[in-house]
């Protein structure tokens, strides 16, 4: 739900940024700003989006895995996405997924970002020990059924405890 609203705030804000600046520079100048990253976006879309795949299948053959290139090539197809959408914030967005050292910046956040909220929700005290209360308290009824991370097979009879 939070990035939900955080893309409707931002989509509304880029509108907001758009109209303004197009009232300062005119009709014909905002129209061909905008259509011109929008095909900036597409050919950068279409063009990434081979070698990025060619790349990651060179290195698949080779038995590695292609994460970086899969990385990288979605945030420059993301970067490419972002160009064809109107506005001049996703354009400035669209843009930095393009630069090397800028994607590399976002990589971090983002990770570091991922990491915080691992960290956050393994310190919440309530909600650990709630699920382990939860899982270990003799006095809950049997379930019936799998339990959670068990793996039933379509040819496997079910289990009677």
């Amino acid at each position: 739900m939070p990035i939900l609203v955080f893309i409707s705030l931002f989509t509304l804000l880029d509108f907001v940024v758009l109209f303004s600046i197009g009232s300062q520079i005119g009709l014909f100048t905002t129209l061909l700003l905008v259509l011109g990253t929008g095909f900036a976006g597409l050919h950068l879309i279409r063009k990434e989006g081979i070698s990025t795949f060619a790349r990651a299948r060179q290195r698949m053959q080779v038995g590695e895995i292609p994460s970086s290139e899969l990385l990288t090539g979605a945030a420059l197809i993301f970067g490419g996405a972002l160009l064809m959408a109107p506005g001049f914030l996703s354009d400035a967005l669209g843009l930095a997924c393009l630069i090397p050292s800028a994607r590399q910046l976002m990589f971090k956040a983002l990770t570091w970002l991922g990491l915080k909220k691992i960290a956050s929700q393994q310190q919440d005290p309530n909600a650990s020990s709630a699920r382990a209360h939860e899982h270990h308290n003799p006095n809950t009824s049997q379930q019936e059924g799998p339990i959670e991370g068990d793996f039933i097979s379509r040819d496997e009879p079910p289990r009677r405890d």
